[in-house]
């Protein structure tokens, strides 16, 4: 994974970026509902893998905000050109292991790949990840239950590879709607990158309905 130093001098949120690594919890987190009415309908119409192609959306996604790309490292920035996603796979035994992914693909050719990718993850049993994830968005689901709200856990020192969650999709005033739950440094993103990744989200979802 390419990626390049920030230059720290210029960089414009230097004063935000040295605060909130002084903080004991520096990260920023919301929960909302995406509505997923017309993606559900396609997912099916289509026989797509749906927490599959929900995962290529949210890739899709955050990896359009430089924000969601861009790490700590040292006492500087490094922004990657583009993040794999690496999220939990279940197994028969209810634990669950993990399965790193490129999505810097069309959706036709990510699916085998990523399908591939999850029975490879399968067979290997393990949590242990690979040496180097700081180039990595961690993503998980809960989809035995729709949530509000959701706590994660982090290491300690903190990292700053983003987290993002979603839950058991629900019906409410007739939409389909998917608690979506995301988790960042803020050294790194604010509110605004935040609001910016939904609204990404929410493209992305809609182009894979209203593709053909």
């Amino acid at each position: 994974m390419n990626y390049r130093y920030l230059d720290m001098k210029t960089y414009k949120r230097s004063s935000h970026f040295a605060y909130f690594r002084s903080l004991a919890y520096p990260y920023v987190g919301v929960t909302a509902n995406v509505d997923i009415t017309e993606f559900l309908a396609a997912t099916k119409r289509k026989k797509l893998p749906f927490f599959l192609t929900v995962c290529y959306c949210v890739a899709q996604a955050a990896n359009s905000i430089p924000e969601f790309r861009q790490r700590i490292s040292g006492d500087g920035i490094v922004e990657f050109d583009w993040c794999r996603t690496s999220h939990t796979v279940a197994l028969e035994d209810g634990t669950y292991c993990y399965c790193a992914l490129d999505s810097n693909m069309p959706l036709a050719d990510f699916l085998p790949y990523a399908q591939r990718g999850q029975e490879a993850a399968r067979q290997r049993h393990s949590i242990e990840e690979a040496e180097d994830v700081l180039g990595e968005i961690f993503i998980s689901t809960l989809p035995w239950l729709s949530y509000t709200s959701l706590v994660q856990p982090v290491p300690m020192p903190a990292d700053s590879n983003p987290r993002i969650t979603w839950g058991k999709y629900f019906i409410q005033e007739g939409r389909t709607l998917l608690p979506v739950t995301v988790l960042c440094h803020h050294a790194l993103v604010d509110g605004i990158h935040l609001a910016e990744f939904y609204q990404k989200l929410q493209e992305q979802l809609t182009a894979v309905a209203r593709t053909d």
